[in-house]
């Protein structure tokens, strides 16, 4: 096994994939996935679980160290337990996290640790039934909250709550999921809302900076900062004074973390991206079912390192939109 860092021309450390196992979702979010209109990937083009291991093993092989999991909805596709529990035998890979819906996470969590996988995310947008069904178009506010309890109540650590915050639609819970952390061990990550998909419904008139969020958080106390670890994502993280839980910030768009990030994504249909905003990818899965040997995927690793932008673009460009949907390229 290579044991040396992957370095970029940018002198970034990459050691972070993330690997969206489907473009499947059973929620319609109104700024990710529209009810109608959405051309799925068929299912002989998204990879087989055994070719994801085998692109994973490569990864690990040539830096990697961490890999989320994330979708669509991950939870969605059958045999996704006998894929964790193939994902967690391979060996120096240090942390496996998934990001989840949550609407069938009360259902797999005793499944989920079993593998050996403690550490989870949620997209949650709300904590109002009304409101939720209003967002993802479908009533299953209290599926999703149950699965919340049910990963607490298991010992799943830590449990973190990403929140898309939009203006007009949900910036009025700021606060209230500010306070979750100072009564559970939640870690809240706010999220700028990003101009992700073709149909997504981004403008400046929803849009609030995770500044403005920091600002409106500070009345209810100090935000004490926490010091990051080398397989962080790009969340600046805090702890309110007698929190138990933490407050991440994500700011892409405000604040944009390029200068830091340490990870690549694959696409569920095998597209190798360096950036999510960059529409630049390297195909995969045809080498693959090409049966080319090893050396050659190992290669293709590197050129996307090589490829990796040194930004985004967005700060100088305007915000311009990602051609992709978020759940297609893994959110």
């Amino acid at each position: 096994m290579v044991k040396e860092k992957l370095i970029d021309k940018n002198n970034r450390v990459i050691n972070y994939l993330r690997l969206s196992i489907t473009d499947r979702c059973n929620l319609r979010c109104t700024y990710c996935m529209p009810e109608e209109g959405i051309d799925f990937v068929p299912h002989s083009e998204i990879l087989t679980y055994e070719e994801m291991l085998h692109i994973v093993r490569l990864s690990v092989q040539s830096g990697i160290r961490k890999v989320r999991l994330t979708g669509g909805g991950p939870l969605v596709r059958r045999g996704f337990i006998n894929f964790l529990k193939g994902l967690y035998k391979i060996e120096e890979l240090n942390e496996i996290t998934l990001t989840t819906n949550g609407v069938l996470l009360k259902e797999y969590a005793a499944e989920i640790k079993a593998c050996g996988i403690c550490r989870i995310n949620i997209s949650l947008d709300t904590l109002k039934a009304e409101r939720f069904f209003h967002i993802t178009g479908r009533d299953y506010f209290n599926r999703v909250w149950e699965g919340v309890q049910e990963v607490e109540y298991l010992g799943f650590g830590p449990i973190k709550i990403n929140v898309v915050a939009i203006k007009g639609i949900n910036d009025d819970e700021i606060l209230d999921f500010a306070r979750l952390t100072l009564k559970k061990p939640y870690h809240i990550r706010f999220i700028e809302f990003m101009p992700v998909g073709k149909q997504n419904s981004w403008s400046y008139e929803k849009f609030i900076s995770t500044e403005e969020i920091y600002k409106q958080i500070q009345t209810l106390g100090a935000l004490k900062p926490i010091k990051p670890n080398p397989f962080d994502g790009p969340a600046q993280r805090f702890v309110l004074d007698g929190g138990k839980g933490e407050i991440g910030f994500i700011g892409a768009l405000s604040n944009h973390f390029c200068n830091s990030c340490n990870r690549l994504r694959l696409t569920s249909e095998g597209h190798l991206r360096s950036c999510l905003f960059s529409d630049q990818e390297i195909d995969i899965k045809t080498p693959l079912r090409e049966s080319k040997g090893d050396a050659y995927f190992l290669d293709l690793i590197k050129l996307a390192i090589k490829n990796k932008p040194e930004n985004h673009g967005l700060m100088i460009h305007g915000p311009r939109k990602c051609v992709r949907r978020m759940s297609s390229i893994g959110g």
